[in-house]
């Protein structure tokens, strides 16, 4: 199980890149995607719908309680910061560390992320120690770590990669 908690989300500043962090989890094969902050019923629609039409069966929800979601999962808890310690220098660490368990918990942060997330967690890791967005951090760092994910379930549409043009399929023609 792989869930990414996206701390902070701010209706209309954040509404593209929380959009973001939700489409990069899901390419890497998120099971589920958390937001806190504030409530966005239009950008949680918006990914809603990508799921719908793109495939896949990553949920997609929002607590109030960020505290609650981290206290009770189980399994590896990173929190991608740009203040931890550097991917690479970890990197045969953490790749042992996601094998040995079953679910992993990456966290990302939007606002000044609290003192907590920081202590309450297995690692911090940074994927740079430059300012940074949370896509840059959670794409590298699932790059690195997990398989892009190809197959997914109930897709209407798919890409047909092409040299030199945009080009999809609907998939509903062939069924």
């Amino acid at each position: 199980m792989i869930k990414v908690l996206r701390l902070g989300h701010r209706a209309g500043r954040d509404d593209r890149i929380s959009t973001h962090v939700g489409l990069t989890a899901r390419q890497w094969g998120a099971d589920q995607i958390v937001y806190s902050g504030e409530k966005d019923s239009n950008m949680l629609e918006s990914l809603g719908d990508t799921v719908d039409r793109w495939g896949g069966e990553t949920d997609i929800i929002y607590t109030e309680n960020w505290k609650e979601q981290v206290r009770e999962f189980e399994g590896l808890k990173i929190h991608l910061t740009m203040y931890g310690l550097r991917i690479d220098e970890e990197q045969e660490n953490l790749q042992e560390q996601i094998e040995k368990n079953e679910d992993l918990m990456i966290i990302v942060g939007a606002e000044k992320v609290p003192r907590w997330i920081y202590e309450n967690v297995d690692y911090n890791i940074s994927v740079g120690n430059q300012p940074h967005s949370e896509i840059a951090a959670l794409s590298v760092f699932m790059d690195r770590f997990l398989e892009i994910k190809e197959d997914f379930k109930d897709a209407e549409i798919e890409v047909e990669p092409s040299e030199d043009k945009k080009k999809t399929e609907s998939l509903k023609d062939r069924q």
